[in-house]
């Protein structure tokens, strides 16, 4: 099945008079927040444990601020180049080689001419959009999902297609979420000009294989379609060191955008940085789409950056350890009370669960607020598919997740009594 749909959430509506009626029709159909409407209902309350937004409780490692104050006592507070430092895009080539060995089969190592710095991963989704997607278009997206890629692609006049992805038994006994390659195929139209896959992916924790990642390729190649992948996640797996990875699949002349951030891996979400991956010979024009929305990056961040890249694995590994352990108390907790049904997430910090005798996910969240000081995201935020469901984001103190889950668990027991 594919749901052709307007944005994920009603849009404002615009008066018949006044300054919203003389705007751009874009701009009015970005989609309000789902998840952003509870955090806004439940700021503040005392003693609610907030499991709604997607970032950890760690701070930004001191390793990284220090790098940013050493910038700014130098005096770095000039503009820095539009694609980035030279040394940052340089640490970025070394990583990626590190973690993936090369762009594409047959390939020598990364080079730094496949690099822009952005101002986080929200920056290089909206880079890469501009680059392949335009009013009018079509671009794929496998639901449940992020709303910001829907909602990015509004602000262009683009228009999303879900394609819903589907739980199944996986080869370990454990569920998983999957997507239909015939249901991709089964999307396109003469209208369509992208993928949007995201894998590992939020809310759901679906981890492409590597048949599934080589399938998606084939369909995109038989069509002509650029693929976006966001594989921000990659690196939050709880078996082997990383995910699969286009990277493992494509050839040099494959049409994929890659949106990286230092967000998730390094607790750097309020420093606003990360990277797009792209062919070289797009550089110039990255470049210019930078110029015209940014301007680049500020100095003291990318040397935080930079620093994160070059001595950060063990920080990293330090998350994966915190996340795994929280995962796991939540989960069994929560599978306990009989009520509450799930896909065990094999990546990203996201637990996205189906409360039985619960379909209404947002009054549900709100109650949750109210009632056990719980702080969640309704299924609704994420599109078709994913209305009966709640995200729970697990990246905080074991200890923290527990007390939340003993939180649920009661009060799952005290609404069924």
């Amino acid at each position: 099945m594919v749901i052709r749909t307007p944005p994920r959430t009603t849009p404002r509506r615009v008066p018949a008079l006044g300054l919203l009626a003389s705007i751009r029709p874009e701009a009015l159909a970005a989609p309000e927040s789902g998840i952003v409407e509870l955090f806004n209902y439940g700021r503040g309350r005392e003693g609610l444990i907030p499991l709604w937004i997607g970032e950890g409780d760690l701070p930004t490692p001191a390793f990284v601020h220090d790098a940013i104050t050493r910038s700014l006592e130098a005096g770095e507070t000039f503009y820095s180049p539009q694609r980035g430092l030279p040394d940052l895009r340089a640490a970025i080539a070394r990583y990626m080689t590190t973690t993936y060995d090369a762009p594409f089969s047959g390939a020598g190592e990364f080079t730094t001419d496949r690099f822009s710095v952005t101002v986080g991963g929200m920056h290089a989704l909206h880079l890469a959009i501009r680059l392949v997607a335009g009013s009018g278009d079509e671009v794929l997206i496998p639901t449940p999902s992020w709303p910001n890629f829907a909602g990015a692609l509004a602000t262009v006049g683009a228009h999303p297609v879900d394609v819903p992805l589907h739980i199944e038994l996986g080869t370990n006994g454990e569920n998983r979420w999957a997507l239909d390659p015939a249901a991709v195929a089964a999307a396109i139209n003469p209208n369509t000009r992208a993928l949007i896959i995201n894998s590992p992916a939020n809310p759901t924790g679906w981890t492409a294989t590597r048949a599934e990642l080589e399938g998606l390729l084939a369909i995109a190649r038989h069509h002509g379609l650029w693929i976006i992948a966001d594989e921000i996640y990659g690196r939050i797996v709880f078996e082997g060191r990383r995910a699969p990875s286009f990277h493992d699949v494509m050839a040099e002349d494959d049409r994929i955008l890659f949106v990286q951030t230092l967000s998730k891996n390094w607790s750097m979400t309020g420093l606003r940085v990360g990277w797009l991956e792209a062919p070289p010979e797009l550089g110039a024009t990255i470049e210019t789409l930078i110029q015209y929305s940014t301007s680049g990056v500020p100095a003291p961040i990318q040397r935080g950056a930079t620093i994160a890249l070059e001595t950060g694995d063990h920080f990293l590994a330090l998350q994966v350890k915190r996340f795994r352990e929280s995962r796991d108390v939540l989960c069994a907790a929560l599978k306990a009370t009989g009520r509450v049904h799930f896909a065990l997430p094999p990546a990203t910090f996201y637990l996205f669960c189906d409360i039985e005798g619960e379909p209404d996910t947002r009054a549900l969240a709100r109650r949750l607020v109210d009632e056990a000081g719980v702080g969640v995201a309704p299924g609704t935020a994420f599109g078709p598919g994913g209305e009966s469901f709640l995200r729970l984001c697990f990246a905080r103190n074991p200890a923290s997740v527990a007390e939340a889950a003993q939180r649920l668990s009661a009060w799952l027991t005290a609404a069924r009594a």
